[in-house]
C-alpha cells in the first residue's frame, strides 16, 4: 500500500508499472491482530541531482512493498510507503526525517542516497529515535561517524567496493591512475579509499580531480590529467553525466588511456546515446549488472519483472527510460531485510523500534534469494553495515558484459565501530 504526500505521489508510479492492487486491504490482512499499516517513511531524491536515482528507487520500493503486501505483509499488517521530497539537500533530509516521525506517525525512515544528506539526516533520526534505514553506499556508517538508530543493510559500502576493485584494476589495466569525483562525501570515500587500495596494490595516483556536483561542462577539467596516466578512474553523479562521458570522450580522442568507471557516472544513460562510441572496451564497477547476463538467476529475471525492467535494463514500457540498476536493488533488498527483522522482533510499533534494531543487528549471512537479488551478502551488526559481491562489467558491442565478480572476502575490512556497544 503506498500513501502519496503533498510533495510526491509514489502511486501514480506504481500503477503505471502494474504494481498496484486493488484488492481490498480488509482482504487481504483479516488475520492480522490489527490492520493497521506499517508505515515506512521513504525519504526521496525526486528533485535536486539525486532525482533519476529517486525516480527509480520509488518504482522499487513501490514494487517491494507490493510484493511483501501480496504476501501478506509484516506479522500481518500491510506496508504503507510514505514518500516526502528531500530535493537531495541535507537540511531538508533532516526536515524529512522529522516529519516522519512527528507528522506521518510512520515506524521507521528509509531510503536515503546521497551521502551529504544521510549525513545531514542521522543526526535527527538518532534524536527522534527513529530508525533510519539507508541505501547509500557512503561510508559514514560503518566508520562510526553516525549513531546507532542508522543502519545500511541491504547495499555495500565505498570503502568495501574500491578494495575489490583495486587489484583488477592494478593486474589488467595499469598502476599509474588519476581519479575524477564529485566534490562532496561520496566522492571523497572514493578518493581517499581507492588511493589507499591502488597503493596496497604497487600502485599510485597521480592526480586528484574533484569536481562540483552541480558542474554542468567538465572540458576544463581533462587538462589536468597527467599525460603519463595510465587509468583514468572516473565516477560522477548528477543530471549532466551524460555530457560528462561525451567530454571526456572529445577530449582523448581515439588515443586514451585505459578507464575504468564506477557505473554512477552513467546510471539512467542510454549506453546507445550518441557520443558514447568511445566507451567501447573501457570498465564500469556495477553493484548489480544492468544488463542480464547468460547465466541470469531466476531470482534477477523475477525481480526485474516485479520492477518493470527488460533484459537491458531499461523500463518495459519505453526503452529509452534507463534505471538506476546498480543501486535500486538496495531498496529491495533493505525493505525484505525490515520485513525479516520486523518479524524476529515480533514488532508491533514505534515502542519496539529497540527491539528492531537490535534483530537486524543480530543478522548475519544473508543467501541469495528472491529477497536478496542481486547476490548472497554478509550483514555485520556492530559496523550497521553490510558486504556482499561486486561486479566488474566491460562494454562490448554497446552493452555491459561481466568479466570478473569479486567475493564478500575480497570486500572485508577490520571494524571501526561497534554500534551495539552504543546506549539507545
Amino acid at each position: 500500500m503506498v500513501k502519496s504526500t503533498p510533495r510526491r505521489t509514489l502511486l501514480k508510479g506504481a500503477a503505471a508499472a502494474g504494481l498496484v492492487t486493488t484488492l481490498p486491504l480488509t482482504t487481504r490482512f483479516a488475520q492480522a491482530q490489527s490492520s493497521s499499516p506499517i508505515k515506512i517513511g521513504f525519504q526521496q531524491h525526486s528533485t535536486g541531482i539525486g532525482a533519476a536515482y529517486g525516480r527509480w528507487y520509488g518504482r522499487t520500493t513501490a514494487a517491494a512493498a507490493k510484493a511483501i503486501n501480496d504476501a501478506g505483509g509484516i506479522n500481518g499488517r500491510p506496508v504503507e510507503i510514505i514518500a516526502e521530497d528531500d530535493g537531495t539537500d541535507p537540511k531538508r533530509g533532516a526536515e524529512v526525517v522529522e516529519k516522519f516521525a512527528n507528522q506521518h506517525g510512520c515506524d521507521i525512515a528509509f531510503g536515503t542516497l546521497f551521502s551529504h544528506v544521510v549525513i545531514g539526516s542521522a543526526p535527527a533520526a538518532g534524536e527522534l529515535k527513529i530508525p533510519y534505514f539507508v541505501v547509500s553506499e557512503g561510508h559514514h556508517v560503518a566508520s562510526g561517524a553516525l549513531n546507532r538508530y542508522t543502519l545500511q543493510p541491504g547495499i555495500t559500502d565505498v570503502k568495501s567496493q574500491v578494495q575489490a576493485m583495486a587489484p583488477f584494476v592494478s593486474e589488467n589495466l595499469g598502476k599509474k591512475v588519476t581519479m575524477i569525483f564529485p566534490d562532496f562525501a561520496f566522492g571523497h570515500d572514493h578518493r581517499d579509499y581507492f588511493t589507499a587500495a591502488i597503493e596496497a596494490q604497487g600502485g599510485e595516483v597521480l592526480e586528484h580531480i574533484a569536481i562540483p556536483p552541480t558542474e554542468t561542462s567538465f572540458t576544463k577539467y581533462f587538462p589536468k590529467i597527467p599525460r603519463e596516466t595510465e587509468v583514468v578512474y572516473h565516477v560522477m553523479v548528477g543530471p549532466a553525466v551524460l555530457t560528462f562521458v561525451k567530454e571526456m570522450g572529445e577530449f582523448f580522442g581515439p588515443s586514451r588511456p585505459e578507464i575504468f568507471g564506477f557505473i554512477d557516472s552513467l546510471e539512467a544513460v542510454d549506453m546507445s546515446s550518441p557520443g558514447l562510441e568511445f566507451l567501447e572496451g573501457t570498465y564500469f564497477w556495477e553493484g548489480n549488472p544492468r544488463y542480464a547476463q547468460a547465466d541470469q538467476t531466476d531470482f534477477d529475471k523475477a525481480y526485474r519483472l516485479a520492477v518493470g525492467v527488460d533484459t537491458n535494463g531499461a523500463s518495459v514500457s519505453d526503452p529509452k527510460d534507463v534505471s538506476t540498476y546498480a543501486h535500486m536493488f538496495g531498496c529491495w533488498e533493505t525493505l525484505h531485510i525490515i520485513k525479516s527483522g520486523m518479524e524476529a522482533a515480533d514488532y508491533g510499533g514505534p515502542a519496539d523500534r529497540q527491539k528492531l534494531i537490535e534483530a537486524i543487528e543480530a543478522m548475519t549471512d544473508m543467501p541469495e534469494s528472491a529477497a536478496h537479488p542481486q547476490g548472497p551478502k554478509l550483514f555485520n551488526g556492530k559496523t550497521h553495515q553490510v558486504f556482499g559481491l561486486q561486479y566488474i562489467s566491460r562494454v562490448q558491442d554497446g552493452r555491459l558484459e561481466r568479466v570478473h565478480t569479486a567475493s564478500i572476502e575480497d570486500t572485508l575490512y577490520p571494524d571501526e565501530v561497534d554500534y551495539t556497544s552504543m546506549s539507545f
